[in-house]
């Protein structure tokens, strides 16, 4: 019912509504009761397929059951004795589709409510105006023929639409964890072939019994503190900051980077401002250490880069834009 179809089907039965009553007015008394009733039945259609929610609100609900005696009262109210015209009784057979689709929208006991106040309201009206109460019943009860079809068709395909729709929502789960597994695979994979393309040389010569060097002792201390950073804080896993990290350590710089996911929810030209001033504070130093940490989100500040030596010791404070608060 939210399809493109159901607009034009909802546009097609306001047409046709505006249609009756233009082209039924002899005889009455006045026009403006079948026109406000023309509206409020083209109200109660646009309802059915714009309003939201399954079954259908109860207020919105509400409404719509009161279309069929409003607008059946309304028209009755302004037509001559006898009618002149069959189809000056076209308010029966809009809110006879009216409630048909209320019970499409969940809501098939406020239809036939709505369809026994309007079968009433004739009733009272055939009475009052010397017709007789037959008459006012038999004009309007053969509505009841295509309600009872509809609440058949309402009762049978709403059990399927719904075991359907679970379905397709355990479809959409079951791809989304297949998607999930596939790209913890996939990173997992990756990892390993990293390790694989940095580490397996010099675990090779770990293994092989064969005595390092100062220089690939060196480097298998930097590949370690770079695996952990990876771990630890895989946001600051940025190419300029991992060289500047690795300068900074082989210069004798202890470097601590630490990840606690505020930096996920920036944009990236924020995160690129603050990486480039991180990667430009870790080639500043020279001695002490360097810690940097991406802060837990909801803050005012986003992250925090802490320089220290002998002699001082510095603390900037970095915000969602990427650019220093305070240091």
């Amino acid at each position: 019912m939210k399809s493109p179809a159901a607009n034009a089907i909802v546009a097609f039965y306001a047409a046709t509504v505006v249609l009756l009553a233009v082209t039924s007015r002899a005889g009455v008394s006045s026009f403006w009761p079948i026109a406000a009733a023309a509206v409020i039945v083209t109200l109660a259609a646009v309802a059915l397929i714009r309003v939201p929610g399954d079954p259908m609100p109860l207020v919105p609900t509400l409404l719509t059951t009161a279309t069929g005696p409003v607008t059946v009262a309304l028209v009755l109210a302004v037509l001559p004795i006898p009618i002149a015209n069959p189809l000056q009784l076209w308010p029966l057979g809009a809110v006879t589709a009216i409630y048909a689709f209320m019970g499409v929208r969940g809501r098939t006991w406020f239809a036939w409510l709505g369809m026994l106040s309007t079968i009433g309201t004739c009733v009272v009206w055939s009475t009052l105006t010397g017709q007789g109460a037959a008459h006012g019943l038999a004009m309007s009860v053969i509505n009841i023929a295509p309600l009872l079809m509809a609440t058949f068709f309402a009762y049978t395909i709403r059990p399927a639409a719904r075991d359907i729709f679970e379905l397709r929502a355990q479809t959409t789960r079951r791809a989304a964890a297949e998607a999930a597994d596939t790209a913890v695979l996939e990173e997992r994979d990756r990892q390993l072939r990293r390790l694989d393309e940095q580490a397996r040389p010099l675990l090779d010569r770990i293994a092989a019994g064969e005595s390092l060097d100062e220089s690939e002792r060196l480097a298998c201390r930097l590949l370690e503190a770079h695996l952990r950073d990876s771990v630890r804080a895989p946001v600051l896993s940025d190419r300029a900051v991992v060289v500047a990290a690795r300068d900074a350590r082989a210069r004798g710089v202890e470097v601590t980077l630490l990840d606690d996911g505020a930096m996920n929810f920036v944009a990236d030209d924020a995160r690129r401002r603050f990486f480039d001033h991180v990667a430009c504070e870790l080639s500043a130093a020279t001695a002490g250490g360097v810690t940097v940490r991406i802060l837990p989100p909801g803050r005012a500040a986003s992250a925090t880069v802490l320089c220290s030596t002998a002699d001082v010791v510095r603390r900037t404070e970095f915000g969602t834009d990427g650019r220093p608060l305070r240091a």
